[in-house]
């Protein structure tokens, strides 16, 4: 692959990457840090390192109910889990943690 070749793919790359992201007029793209709704039908014991990995930590538990706190974004996220898998991911108001 010529150097030329390998730059063009790079460019055609990022401009496709770039179209992928959404303007929503300030709320946040879904499964950054400040929305876990991408994790609703994980599997809950591999998707909380999933949650850690964004900054999240577990801050209170409710029978099936999680609720997950990140202190750099201020987001909060209360997970329910079902049959192994989280069923409901809302994202609430930070003093909801």
């Amino acid at each position: 692959m010529t150097r030329y070749t390998l730059i063009t793919l790079c460019a055609c790359a990022t401009v496709a990457l770039a179209a992928c992201v959404e303007d929503t007029g300030g709320e946040p793209a879904v499964g950054s840090p400040s929305d876990l709704s991408s994790f609703q039908g994980a599997r809950a014991g591999q998707a909380e390192m999933g949650l850690q990995n964004l900054g999240y930590e577990l801050v209170r538990t409710q029978g099936l109910t999680a609720y997950w706190f990140n202190r750099s974004t201020g987001a909060c996220a209360e997970i329910v889990t079902s049959d192994g898998r989280y069923s409901s991911v809302t994202m609430l108001p930070a003093q909801d943690c």
